[in-house]
């Protein structure tokens, strides 16, 4: 089942909020609502009703996979469209995918900070069954 654009925002908000040490804010335009991490965007949030998409770093490969894949993901609208893409509502844009991205596009910042500024990731399932 598709995401509509609603839908697929507020799945985004709680993805993002459900990470550690993010913080969110609107310091670009009162319609984006940007999540980061270490003060580093991760998620960009679009609260245009007729623009209904997100913005999330993706590495460049897995970017033009997913462009390929989804006619309502395309290079990132607000950055570097190399190696951000944006998701709007439409076919095969699912809860799992959108939370999916979300997280990656986290880890993907979260790798690129210096170890001091990491924020601890609660450990997985397999972790505790040692």
């Amino acid at each position: 089942m598709s995401a509509a654009g609603d839908h697929l925002q507020d799945t985004a908000r709680k993805a993002a909020h459900a990470l550690p040490d993010v913080s969110h804010g609107r310091p670009f335009s009162p319609g984006l609502d940007v999540y980061k991490v270490a003060d580093k965007v991760f998620l960009i949030v679009t609260d245009d009703p007729d623009e209904q998409i997100i913005t999330v770093k993706c590495e460049p490969e897995h970017a033009r996979a997913l462009e390929r894949g989804y006619a309502a993901i395309t290079p990132g609208r607000y950055l570097d469209k190399r190696h951000w893409v944006s998701l709007g509502p439409g076919r095969g844009i699912t809860k799992r995918l959108i939370n999916d991205v979300v997280e990656h596009s986290y880890d993907l910042v979260v790798e690129g900070l210096p170890q001091s500024k990491r924020p601890p990731r609660a450990p997985g399932p397999d972790a505790t069954a040692r």
